[in-house]
């Protein structure tokens, strides 16, 4: 048993009978009453995120879990296929078992955490920023860079990405995976 001073962003618990990840967490302390967490909680099970307070020193389950490097081999309709980068045994997991899975590209590794009770995979944690092509997007107009303007990208992987006016088809950007939002262009 964990209290709420134990909270932190990616820890597992049991809460309402299914196992939750906590995705974002916020310590309160208002000016007059108890101190209180605020929580958004992602089950792993089925994908849907829920909002959650609790009081200061509440007693939560956290569920012990272990991470494994696995590569990403191959997508076929809404299952994963991933392969195990020590032992080379492979799994394959359902589309909402993944946080961003159209940011994947074929042999990347990522980390997936498993329930050491039962060995089953409960998500699949993606690497901070992926580097990625640009496969389609508008040629930008010059001179109207003087605001923060973007446009659609598509990218190697069939991700929509916004990103600046100057970056074109063939260009390599860096995503940040948790927002999959443009960071930089990559460098060669």
């Amino acid at each position: 048993m964990a209290n709420t001073s134990d909270i932190r962003k990616g820890l597992c618990i049991k809460y309402n009978n299914d196992i939750y990840k906590i995705v974002e967490f916020l310590h309160v302390k208002p000016g007059k009453g108890p101190a209180f967490v605020r929580t958004k909680l992602k089950s792993v099970t089925t994908g849907k995120v829920i909002d959650n307070t609790f009081s200061s020193g509440h007693k939560i389950e956290d569920v012990r879990v272990e991470t494994r490097s696995y590569q990403y081999l191959y997508a076929e309709g809404d299952t994963f296929h991933f392969m195990n980068t020590d032992d080379y045994n492979q799994i394959a997991l359902q589309k909402d078992a993944l946080d961003s899975p159209d940011l994947m590209k074929e042999g990347q590794v990522v980390t997936i955490i498993f329930n050491t009770e039962d060995q089953m995979p409960l998500s699949v944690e993606m690497p901070a920023s992926v580097i990625l092509e640009v496969t389609h997007t508008e040629p930008g107009v010059k001179g109207n860079t003087a605001t923060n303007a973007t446009k659609p990208a598509t990218m190697e992987t069939g991700a929509r990405i916004n990103v600046p006016l100057f970056i074109n088809e063939g260009d390599r950007i860096k995503i940040d995976t948790a927002t999959a939002s443009y960071q930089e262009r990559a460098k060669e």
